[in-house]
């Protein structure tokens, strides 16, 4: 009778570990990241008897939950990607929003200072004009300003975002920590080294929700232990130490924010491009790319429009009859020496060609004997054996000191192109619109050339005798003399109609069939209120292709900018809602695996509870004959 007891009763405890398994599973059906939990039975060893082995009931194994290693890493993968496209699209689409809008782009404030221009080439001595071009300047000035300004906002957001998800990151990694102690602990006491599932679905979720802020690679340990890697291998958890992560300054650039791991009592920097997945991801690459790339590319718009203007408008004079001067200032590129350098070599750049200049940031490496410079867009590089050298339209120079070998220097070109754009001038009598010089023909000329207004040859700094006067005097109808201040002044020069004739840094052009002793002159622009040339040279600007090495003007490069930020941001939107849809599939079949189904637990309920009023039954049988024995025996 006992063996038959015996069998009742474990047939009774695996119904009832069945009831309560599908009970907790019931119970947890709403708890984010819980797996089903199965009761795993085998039969108990048999009793062997001359009519062979009689079975002695059944045993409970393990309490197992379901779970797919395999889709729960597909799972995370796939949310950690998620994370990073959605964070780095929202602050992408900040930034198109800004520069493609109509009204308080930069399109509207470039199209009024170049419309400013047209009006006081119209009319150079209205003092109307010539103050509407001033505000338009101060105008264009303030916009390039705003959205530096806007444009340094969001890097300043971007690098909080940074730190919060950095903190995020910490308070994660400390619970998982503390969940493979508690695991390693409980696994060990267990008989037969049984899985505390609760526990493990609870770090799972952790995991699961620490990509969804930085992506880890995972490696366990014999022990059910998680240790927890970045791209680069550098652990952030192992075992139950977590490293937790800081932020400060980054040693490169100041700018910007950087990720500090606390090993041993000692921080280390971790390398943006080590950063990957999640929210922390997608800041830094927001950072790193689109945003590095739009100030940069704002910025050269900037030095460009200072420089182009500045240049013409040097060339021209102003109503004072004073050469004229720069009318913008523009930022000027600066150099950033390593906080670790060990040397003392303090390294300038100069802008030596604007139209030259790119859009991308550089990094000098200085190995003790050679320099090598890095273009940190595409990464080329080249070598240097000493300096200064001119690279895309900027000169390196070494100013001061000597560097060590290792010494480091990260150079941004354009990035304060915009944010120290200003107007140079206040005085609209300052506006040279006029051209220095002008000319005349002789009152005598018997024959019927004719002489150009004449232009003032660039770059400036203009000749110094630009504006000494200067006479050409026909020997003969197909030669003629140059005399005026100045040195090696020609004499006997062939004459073709309409050939440049340049001297003291100007240009003029005589036509037509002058006659022996005919002189034209080239004088000083003494009474040029009325003057245009200049001005309508600076309109002209607006149509050239000054940017980019003369693939675009200074409008087309604006739009360049704002295309590919749309652009870039459209490719983010798509591929964030491709990614948004895999995370939930995966999630979706992962929850098919390990998420609890009502009906199918009901259904448990239900067999559970027969398996359990069976096995009661067995265990009335077993008292009714054992009942019976005991009757027979009195």
């Amino acid at each position: 009778m006992s063996g038959l007891i015996n069998t009742g009763i474990s047939a009774l405890n695996a119904a009832q570990y069945g009831v309560l398994t599908a009970g907790h599973n019931i119970a947890n059906a709403n708890t984010p990241g819980f797996s089903r939990e199965i009761t795993e039975q085998k039969t108990n060893t048999p009793l062997f008897t001359g009519a062979g082995y009689v079975g002695q009931g059944v045993a409970v194994s393990a309490v197992r939950r379901i779970y797919d290693d395999f889709l729960a890493q597909q799972t995370r993968q796939a949310q950690s990607e998620s994370s990073s496209l959605s964070t780095y699209q929202s602050m992408l689409d900040r930034v198109n929003n800004m520069l493609a809008d109509p009204a308080a782009g930069l399109s509207p404030a470039l199209n009024a200072f170049f419309t400013g221009l047209q009006a006081v080439a119209a009319s150079p001595s209205d003092a109307s004009a010539r103050q509407s071009l001033l505000s338009n300047a101060r105008a264009l000035a303030g916009q390039f300003n705003s959205l530096e300004g806007q444009l340094s906002d969001l890097r300043s957001a971007a690098n909080r975002g940074i730190e919060s998800s950095a903190s995020l990151v910490n308070a994660l990694t400390r619970q998982i920590a503390a969940l493979n102690d508690r695991i390693a602990t409980a696994s060990a006491l267990s008989a037969g080294g049984q899985a505390p599932n609760d526990l493990l679905d609870q770090r799972d979720t952790l995991v699961a929700d620490l990509n969804k802020e930085l992506r880890v690679d995972i490696v366990k340990a014999s022990d059910g232990s998680y240790s927890l890697f970045l791209a680069s291998g550098q652990a952030v958890v192992l075992g139950n130490n977590a490293y937790a992560l800081s932020s400060a300054p980054d040693i490169e650039d100041q700018a910007d924010t950087q990720v500090m791991i606390s090993i041993g009592g000692m921080k280390q920097r971790v390398r943006p491009e080590d950063l990957t997945g999640g929210h922390l991801g997608g800041y830094v690459a927001f950072r790193q790319e689109g945003l590095t790339e739009a100030q940069n590319a704002l910025g050269r718009i900037a030095i460009a429009v200072a420089g182009s203007i500045n240049d013409q408008h040097r060339l021209g004079q102003d109503l004072d009859g004073a050469l004229g001067a720069d009318l913008f200032t523009a930022g000027s590129p600066t150099v950033q020496s390593i906080s670790d350098n060990t040397g003392s070599g303090i390294v300038s750049a100069a802008v030596s060609s604007y139209g030259a200049l790119t859009t991308s940031d550089y990094r000098l490496l200085y190995d003790g004997i050679d320099y090598t410079l890095t273009r940190l867009s595409d990464g080329r590089t080249q070598a240097f054996g000493s300096l200064p050298q001119t690279v895309d339209g900027l000169t390196i120079s070494l100013s001061s000191g000597s560097p060590s070998a290792g010494d480091r220097f990260l150079i941004k070109p354009t990035r304060a192109g915009a944010r120290d754009f200003s107007v140079a001038i206040s005085d609209l009598r300052s506006i040279a619109a006029a051209a220095p010089m002008r000319t005349a023909s002789g009152l005598n000329n018997g024959g019927t050339g004719t002489i150009s207004a004449g232009s003032v040859n660039a770059p400036p700094p203009p000749n110094a005798n630009l504006r000494q006067s200067v006479t050409v005097t026909f020997t003969s109808a197909t030669t003629f003399n140059v005399s005026g201040t100045g040195t090696n002044n020609p004499t006997g020069v062939a004459y073709t109609p309409g050939a440049d004739i340049s001297y003291n840094g100007w240009t003029v052009q005589i036509a037509g069939s002058p006659g022996a002793g005919d002189s034209f002159s080239i004088v000083s622009n003494a009474n040029g209120a009325g003057d245009n040339r200049n001005a309508r040279l600076l309109a002209g600007l607006q149509t050239q292709n000054l940017v980019g090495n003369g693939s675009a003007t200074l409008q087309g490069a604006y739009a360049q900018l704002a295309s590919q930020v749309g652009s870039k941001g459209r490719e983010l939107q798509l591929s964030s809602q491709a990614q948004a849809s895999l995370a939930a599939a995966a999630e979706k079949s992962q929850s098919a695996v390990s998420g609890v189904n009502l009906d199918e637990e009901a259904s448990n309920l239900i067999r559970y509870q027969q398996a359990y009023q069976a096995a009661g039954k067995m265990i009335g049988i077993a008292g009714t004959l054992f009942d019976t024995i005991l009757n027979l025996r009195t």
